[in-house]
């Protein structure tokens, strides 16, 4: 149920770059001749011991596809001053946000757990499920490495430094006990409300909340994990096409901007094509969910460069 992209989730870092010096241009060409894959001495120097010896050992710091990206972002305002000073924030400079998974990895568990068992689930005593759980946790580690290793590849093309301050991933199984009764919870696109402050994104051309959780049980002890799709992929080109090439969409009504050098994706991914994530972050708020904590404006986001690793 899970789906996938076992891992995937948000991590984010405090970068020194700051909010009030940084030149956007600089920035932007920079982060556009980043390859999208690490090259072979980049990855030996950097993965770390436990994961040099993994299979997929090679995705490692590649954000991937779909909705997957990593974000420079400046503090716009704080509502919960007490709870952003705990965070180790600084609205001073920029944060980056990296949102990824587990690459292929992944995928590869999923289609050889299918294939064996079709959709059904497993005896949570058997061999089996002992077995798939093996690989999920595997993935999780390999997705939390990927963010933090896509988070480094970018501080170093910027000649930034930076520290990570929360990573939350959002598409995973635990053991949870709900009204009493011991079991399961499997999260897919859902952010658990127990791991402190996490993100909510919106689009690249939105702002993202940095929130407070209220463990809930009502809500299955889980978020929204973004601000989610308002049109199918399929339809997005067709939409916005004939009122926008792909150069105008790397440039968002708010004056951040883009790289993404994907013409589907570049539709796909436009802010047209999500809610608004002001609209998500009060309906939490509301229903006693959340306290939001501060408001996050993009400054650039990267999905892909098209560069090749030489």
């Amino acid at each position: 149920l899970v789906g996938n992209d076992i891992g995937c989730g948000m991590a984010l870092w405090q970068t020194d770059i700051l909010g009030r010096k940084y030149n956007a241009d600089k920035l932007e060409k920079r982060l556009a001749s980043l390859p999208d894959v690490a090259d072979a001495q980049w990855l030996e120097e950097n993965v770390p011991a436990a994961m040099q010896h993994h299979s997929w050992r090679s995705a490692l710091g590649s954000i991937g596809g779909g909705n997957h990206f990593a974000e420079l972002q400046q503090v716009d305002r704080i509502v919960d001053a007490d709870s952003f000073a705990l965070s180790g924030l600084q609205k001073a400079q920029l944060l980056l946000l990296v949102h990824s998974g587990s690459r292929g990895l992944g995928q590869a568990i999923l289609r050889r757990h299918v294939e064996a068992f079709s959709h059904n689930g497993l005896p949570e005593d058997s061999d089996d499920a002992r077995r798939y759980l093996a690989e999920h946790d595997d993935a999780l580690a390999f997705a939390r490495s990927n963010r933090a290793l896509i988070a480094r590849r970018i501080l170093q093309q910027l000649r930034a430094e930076g520290e990570p301050r929360l990573d939350v991933a959002h598409n995973f199984v635990e053991p949870c006990t709900v009204a009493g009764e011991a079991g399961w919870l499997h999260r897919k696109g859902a952010t658990p409300d127990g791991q402190g402050l996490v993100i909510i994104p919106g689009s690249r051309g939105d702002y993202s909340w940095l929130v407070k959780p209220v463990v809930s049980e009502k809500s299955l002890f889980s978020l929204a994990h973004g601000a989610g799709r308002k049109w199918m992929r399929t339809e997005c080109k067709d939409r916005l096409s004939a009122k926008f090439t792909p150069r105008q969409l790397c440039r968002t009504g708010m004056g951040s901007r883009v790289i993404c050098r994907d013409r589907q994706l570049i539709y796909e991914e436009a802010p047209q094509a999500y809610k608004s994530i002001d609209s998500v972050v009060d309906c939490l708020a509301d229903a006693g969910l959340i306290t939001p904590v501060a408001c996050l404006r993009p400054v650039l986001t990267l999905k892909t460069s098209g560069e090749k690793s030489a």
